[in-house]
């Protein structure tokens, strides 16, 4: 390997070692913002490729931002309270009912809101619903996780991943949902069904106490906002404005609403932005653009399968599957696109596929995953790594393939 080489390698590892760890709770930008600095410095990456970057990954970190403050000001309005007490309320001494009930907020709130809603705002929520019905919160805490990534699949918008693939597909957005709909509903069901038989025991156990307290209003302006923002992505991709925007619409006429009422301030606004976590997005970008520039893309150019017959799909979604949990997902989308992209939009959907679903079976296998991780033990819970690896080979192979399956099927019936 040359100088270069190793040096665009190493501080990818850097900045991704430090994004697992996070020493003394630092943000995962302490370390990327540097690494990308030093790849600029050292000119592992040029300028005109680190702005070719920076203006591919502007408006995936701008809509990014809109969501994490648009989900954000949703809890605070109550709506994620209001799903944790529609889930007690209907699921009072029936905890396998309760883990129906989380599969169903779970997936939609990820397809809605991204999956940083479902890790960060709902997670806590279902320990709290699990506590007051007196069941085992585990079964449904891992589906919290497991959907977090497997959910993510169904629109444009579920995720950071399925942003820049969006772009790269050249698909409408309509037509995207229509592709992803099977593969999405298979997956997930697949998930259900193994949990359902993995935590069997826990969800026999517990859930005797009746819900307790007065059950809290759904908060209509907040619900109508999202329903009206979700609705906005589909003229806007028809007529080219970017989901960005839709996204920071929506947001802003929430944050207006709150501020008007004194339920938030401006400051609280744009703390929910994270803005430390929008630069580490693009630093890593930056870091990962400098190893592509320095090899990895040729030489993971010999492994990726030609075509969009079925065999090739399962093989794009493997390799996808494999480097997230080498490399992360986002990495490893950004290095996959490209290659995949020339060959049409069944082989860039079959990428999301392995990057959406495969960080199932590893911690490292996406920042959710990692985040939620860190939710849990706030929470006092348990999270073994060999349990959760287990649920992963469980999960993991088996919605892999059927979705595949299922994204070759669309494509025979929608088209790409």
């Amino acid at each position: 390997m040359s100088s270069s080489e190793v040096l665009s390698v190493g501080l990818l590892v850097v900045v991704l070692v430090c994004a697992v760890v996070r020493p003394f709770g630092l943000p995962e930008a302490v370390a990327a913002v540097p690494a990308a600095a030093v790849a600029l410095g050292t000119g592992v990456l040029s300028m005109e490729h680190a702005r070719e970057e920076a203006e591919r990954l502007g408006p995936v970190i701008g809509f990014l931002a809109a969501v994490l403050v648009l989900a954000r000001l949703c809890a605070d309005e109550g709506l994620f309270r209001a799903c944790g007490a529609w889930m007690a309320r209907t699921a009072a001494h029936r905890p396998r009912r309760l883990l129906q009930q989380v599969f169903v907020v779970a997936s939609l709130i990820t397809a809605v809101l991204s999956l940083d809603a479902t890790v960060v705002l709902l997670t806590p929520v279902v320990f709290a619903t699990a506590a007051r019905l007196g069941a085992r919160p585990k079964p449904h805490v891992y589906a919290c996780t497991h959907l977090s990534n497997t959910a993510s699949l169904l629109l444009p918008v579920s995720n950071l991943t399925n942003l820049l693939a969006f772009a790269a597909a050249g698909l409408g957005f309509l037509r995207f949902a229509a592709l992803m709909a099977l593969p999405w509903t298979v997956a997930i069901a697949v998930e259900y069904l193994v949990l359902r038989r993995f935590f069997a025991a826990d969800l026999d156990a517990g859930a005797d106490a009746p819900p307790a307290g007065d059950a809290p209003e759904m908060p209509r302006f907040a619900l109508v906002t999202v329903v009206c923002t979700l609705a906005g992505f589909v003229p806007a991709s028809a007529v080219g404005v970017d989901p960005a925007w839709v996204a920071a619409a929506g947001a802003l006429v929430l944050a207006c609403h709150a501020l008007a009422r004194r339920r938030t301030t401006v400051a609280a606004v744009v703390q929910a932005a994270s803005v430390p976590f929008l630069a580490f997005v693009l630093a890593l970008g930056l870091v990962v653009r400098a190893v592509v520039d320095n090899g990895l893309a040729d030489a993971l150019g010999h492994l990726v399968p030609e075509g969009e017959g079925l065999a090739a799909l399962l093989g794009i979604a493997v390799l996808a599957a494999v480097l997230a949990n080498m490399i992360n997902n986002l990495p490893a989308v950004l290095v996959l696109l490209p290659l995949t992209a020339p060959t049409g939009p069944g082989a860039v959907l079959a990428v999301l596929l392995g990057v959406n679903i495969g960080p199932n079976l590893t911690y490292a296998g996406s920042l959710a995953t990692l985040l939620w991780r860190r939710i849990v033990h706030a929470h006092q819970g348990e999270v073994g790594l060999g349990e959760f690896t287990r649920l992963g080979l469980l999960t993991v192979p088996a919605s892999l393939v059927l979705s595949v399956v299922a994204l070759w099927g669309s494509l025979q019936l929608v088209g790409g």
